[in-house]
């Protein structure tokens, strides 16, 4: 396995997505201006599942050509699953996806057993064996953790390499926050890139471990 990655776009004070998010409203009262930059460059950048195109800065565009190849699985949270309606099948990032959960949607479960769904994992067993499970799927590849409540637990449990911050330039005010709930233990950083784009700055972090 390679790394285990973050890359979240937040906002200045700290939110992922805005209050009162839910399947009628993804990213909350206010989060569209936290992707912004997805459509205010002049560069085209076309997602690996070819489903939709980000026009970004150059910087911004150099920056997800190479990260995109890098990640061959990814870890997701049953609620995140849930308010996508499971990417309707196929997530953007064209890779396995490991859904954490209490227990597998049966429609689902079936749709992929009999070859006809995404290829969705479903694991009952914690974000460490889902870690553990997505990094089989990706072999020397890198696996990607997309939701806030699993970045904490995984930052907790010492299984995070890297963080990569897209910092809009808004105030939400309120909504998901990615920090919360990491324990009292200060958790070092080591500052590997900053890239400036258009309406955002790419932070990369390496997570220092003892």
């Amino acid at each position: 396995m390679g790394k285990v990655m973050t890359e979240l776009s937040m906002s200045l004070d700290g939110y992922i997505a805005g209050p009162h998010d839910g399947p009628d409203n993804p990213l909350g009262d206010g989060g569209t201006a936290l992707f912004r930059w997805y459509q205010s460059g002049d560069t085209p950048f076309i997602v690996p599942s070819g489903t939709m195109t980000f026009r970004v800065s150059a910087a911004s565009a150099a920056l997800l050509e190479e990260m995109y190849p890098r990640i061959g699985a990814l870890v997701t949270g049953r609620r995140t699953f849930d308010i996508t309606n499971g990417w309707e099948g196929r997530h953007p990032s064209d890779v396995p996806i490991v859904v954490v959960t209490h227990e597998a949607p049966e429609a689902w479960v079936q749709e992929y057993v009999t070859g006809r769904g995404a290829p969705f994992t479903f694991v009952t067993e914690g974000v460490a064996r889902a870690v553990e499970v997505a990094g089989r799927i990706a072999g020397d590849q890198d696996v990607a953790v997309a939701a806030a409540s699993l970045v904490q637990q995984c930052l907790r449990l010492g299984l995070l390499d890297e963080i990569q911050i897209d910092l809009a330039p808004v105030l939400l005010g309120g909504g998901v926050r990615l920090f919360d709930g990491i324990g009292d233990a200060a958790i070092g950083l080591e500052r590997l890139r900053v890239v400036e784009g258009r309406d955002v700055t790419h932070l990369l972090f390496r997570v220092l471990k003892a």
